[in-house]
């Protein structure tokens, strides 16, 4: 690299969400945390407010694990510095995670907040000068001094034999002070006693304190579904992810599988583990992960990776739960996105020339790229909604719209695309309004990819029928089947993908645009189905002139707007 433009790329890009922001804050860790003096004074200043911003947005708690992560290099002294300002729990994460010379250390330890400096003093493994430092500030361990404490017996009655209460235990008392009043150590002392004392006598009516021991049972947690580790050169777990962290760390992974990749320094793939320990962890697991090795001079120093429970063994004629299958898709596209936007982000700045000229060639390759991943994130998108619209986690937005006018004027705008294919709609809708309860947004989606995707289909010459009425309360919507898609056994599962042009059904071809159509349909009160040879598409229909639902929908009562 003749020069590094990662921290003016990740500047560039503004935090739009929750998701966004924290992904930028761990960006700006890792390029701050692993190098100084590397960067235009300007950009860094830019750099540094960026993330004080982001660090308001997010909580403290996620701020704190994503800087435990051990995935990235703390070597800043002014980040130390930085984040020992922020909240205590930031600030102690900080100073546990950092790794500084001994020169650094000496030179941060009198900047840092008295606060820091306990947080500080609490971390194994500071150099001497670094110890020393402390101890000259004044910074000590942690601990209150013990009290000297007389023991004696209450009352001389209490050693004879015959008295019951010679079983009690002797009481604690501390001395007065000079000026007569009792310390607030010896009055706690002494509710002890009194708790001894009554607890000796027998069992009240439940008014004395008690810890839960095993007289409540506890609520079972639920189990991990997943998480992320490291091993050592021996394959024994020395990180793990903070919420599994105490379970697991200093496990020794002693399968086949793992041996056989620690000695020959190759990955682990799908490797069946067995762990034993909480009810969290428990059970069977499998593995996949990668060796590690050291920067300076690559020698092999363990693995990286992450542990997920197997699949369950599907009954014959079970049917899939489909909530679980959702998270999985929307597990697996949060992992995709990240990458795909980075590609995206690196090509538009070759192809806009940011940092300076292009080769012409250069920048269509780059052109080319940041289009690829501009369709992909758009089907990331689409698999994300109709996961959340199948399973219910996502509710359609207030509004209404007149679907029969977005209808006539896609049908009237796809006639210039098809003419070449001499290909056309027969559209037969009315013109008077048919209001539904979709947003525009939304009914405009849900119209033109259905249009879409029956004009993809079609062939030359081919022409499709479509037919707009209202009935019983409803709006029914019925199409012919182009013959390509009239073929198939089910529509919703049509595999053919349309060949790349300027009309498309999406990424994923005809079927899945149909089912995310009819899934759109049933969020809003109606649906999709495939009847002889034809879509029928039925939506509530509300009065246009106030938007009351009519009668027969089954889409709960929505809140009209109030005339003015």
């Amino acid at each position: 690299m003749q020069f590094d433009d990662r921290l003016a790329t990740v500047l560039r890009h503004r935090a739009s969400d929750g998701r966004a922001a924290r992904t930028q804050f761990r960006q700006l860790l890792d390029l701050l945390g692993a190098r100084r003096g590397a960067y235009d004074r300007n950009l860094l200043s830019a750099a540094w407010l960026r993330l004080g911003a982001l660090g308001e947005t997010i909580p403290a708690p996620d701020r704190a694990a994503m800087i435990r992560d051990t995935g990235w290099r703390f070597r800043n002294p002014e980040l130390a510095a930085h984040l020992a300002e922020d909240e205590p729990e930031v600030a102690a994460a900080a100073l546990a995670r950092a790794e500084l010379a001994e020169e650094d250390w000496e030179a941060l330890i009198p900047r840092l907040p008295i606060r820091a400096r306990g947080f500080l003093r609490l971390r194994a493994g500071l150099p001497p000068r670094a110890t020393d430092l402390l101890d000259r500030l004044g910074i000590h361990d942690r601990g209150l001094p013990v009290p000297e404490l007389a023991v004696q017996p209450a009352s001389e009655s209490r050693s004879q034999p015959d008295d019951p209460r010679a079983r009690e235990p002797l009481e604690l008392t501390i001395p007065a002070n000079d000026s007569g009043e009792e310390s607030a150590i010896g009055a706690l002392v002494r509710r002890i006693e009194a708790f001894q004392r009554a607890r000796a006598k027998g069992p009240s009516a439940d008014t004395s304190p008690r810890l839960p021991l095993g007289e409540q049972e506890e609520t079972a947690r639920p189990p991990l579904m997943g998480f992320a580790f490291t091993t050592d050169s021996e394959g024994r777990i020395d990180w793990a992810e903070p919420q599994v962290a105490p379970m697991v760390v200093g496990t020794l992974l002693t399968t086949d599988d793992v041996r056989s990749a620690l000695r020959t320094w190759q990955r682990v793939e799908r490797a069946p583990v067995e762990l034993r320990g909480a009810p969290q962890i428990a059970g069977e697991w499998i593995v996949d992960a990668a060796p590690r090795f050291t920067v300076p001079g690559g020698r092999f120093y363990g693995l990286a990776g992450k542990f997920r429970r197997p699949a369950p063994h599907r009954v014959a004629g079970a049917v899939p739960d489909p909530g679980i299958e959702a998270d999985r898709i929307r597990q697996l596209l949060h992992e995709l996105r990240t990458p795909v936007n980075a590609i995206q982000g690196f090509a538009e700045v070759i192809q806009q020339q940011v940092f300076g000229p292009v080769p012409h060639e250069y920048r269509a390759l780059a052109a080319n790229i940041a289009a690829d991943s501009a369709r992909m994130l758009a089907g990331f998108d689409e698999l994300d909604r109709l996961a959340r619209l199948e399973t219910g986690a996502v509710e359609p937005l207030e509004g209404d719209c007149d679907f029969a006018l977005l209808c006539r004027g896609l049908a009237k705008q796809l006639e210039g695309v098809l003419a070449p294919r001499m290909a056309k709609f027969e559209a037969d809708i009315p013109p008077s309004p048919l209001v539904v309860p979709m947003a525009l947004r939304e009914g405009e989606a849900l119209a033109w990819r259905l249009f879409a995707t029956l004009a993809t289909a079609l062939g030359a010459g081919e022409a499709v029928e479509v037919a707009m009425r209202a009935e019983g309360g409803a709006m029914a919507l019925t199409a012919t089947l182009p013959a390509v898609l009239a073929a198939e056994e089910d529509v919703f599962a049509a595999a053919p993908r349309p060949a790349p042009g300027a009309l498309s059904a999406g990424m994923f071809g005809a079927g899945f645009a149909l089912r995310l159509v009819r899934a759109e349909a049933r969020a809003a009160g109606g649906d999709l189905e495939h009847v002889d040879e034809r879509l029928r598409l039925t939506l509530p229909l509300l009065t246009a002139a106030r938007g009351d639902p009519s009668p027969g929908s089954n889409r709960q009562e929505r809140r009209r707007p109030q005339a003015r």
